[in-house]
């Protein structure tokens, strides 16, 4: 059987595909394990530069592994446990703090319809470049579940606390162009274009200056939780660190010489 998870890194880019086709990319216990393992890898090698997320088939990720799930619960209630959802705390908030986290950018590569927790990866990613087929839809009140994988905290926070309700409460299957014009979407191509775009963008992102990257990255999610002027005083802290870096020096030489820039990282 092929691995739930493909892990490749060449030239700073690794590439994270969650590989269960057969299954629309649902999230058994083995794939969650291995996109958890796979982002954290990413996020601690300094070798890469960033992270494109993407996956195989015609899904992106339906969330939950439904029949696997109704199984574990099964024999929660045979046992008179609870462990089933205990993946909530054991993978899915792993899997969203490794994307968020991470001091690199990450880029999902969304090739068709992103359900639950799948479509929970994709907001918590810094960009997101989407085939014109795909689909987005919450999915956690049809199975009488709450929002996980972080969505009641991106998902209003891209189009607003009204309209991540409205998508919460009667979940529904929206359109890549209607999630484009909600504020979802960064990028919408045709999708047989989506593979080398989606590699484009992010293979761009790993050849430019990857600690202004991580510092604005810092930024967005600090001024999220804090007063203009605490967001501020970030700033402050986060520019004289980047413009302490080498990065910096190399970008100015190069705008002055009129050439293109060869970051470091430093």
């Amino acid at each position: 059987m092929a691995d739930t998870v493909l892990y490749e890194v060449s030239d700073g880019l690794a590439t994270i595909t969650i590989n269960r086709p057969e299954a629309m990319n649902a999230m058994n216990v083995e794939a969650k394990a291995a996109l958890r393992d796979a982002l954290r890898a990413a996020g601690a090698d300094t070798g890469v530069r960033a992270v494109l997320l993407t996956a195989t088939g015609r899904a992106f990720c339906v969330g939950q592994d439904l029949k696997e799930h109704i199984t574990l619960l099964a024999s929660d209630r045979e046992s008179g446990t609870r462990h089933t959802m205990n993946t909530v705390r054991d993978h899915y908030n792993p899997i969203v703090r490794a994307i968020t986290e991470m001091p690199k950018p990450v880029v999902a590569g969304v090739n068709g319809v992103a359900a639950g927790a799948g479509m929970g990866f994709a907001l918590a990613a810094d960009y997101r470049i989407v085939a014109d087929s795909a689909t987005f839809t919450t999915s956690f009140a049809g199975v009488a579940l709450t929002a996980d994988s972080g969505v009641s905290w991106t998902l209003p926070r891209l189009i607003g606390p009204g309209r991540a309700a409205d998508l919460l409460l009667f979940p529904r299957s929206i359109t890549a162009q209607e999630a484009f014009e909600l504020g979802i979407v960064n990028k919408l191509v045709p999708a047989g274009d989506l593979a080398a775009e989606a590699a484009a963008v992010a293979r761009a992102l790993a050849g430019g200056p990857t600690l202004a990257y991580a510092a604005i990255k810092e930024s967005l999610a600090y001024a999220a939780g804090h007063t203009l002027g605490e967001t501020l005083d970030k700033e402050d802290e986060l520019q004289t660190r980047a413009g302490a870096s080498e990065d910096h020096a190399i970008a100015v030489q190069a705008f002055i010489a009129k050439e293109k820039p060869t970051y470091v990282g430093r």
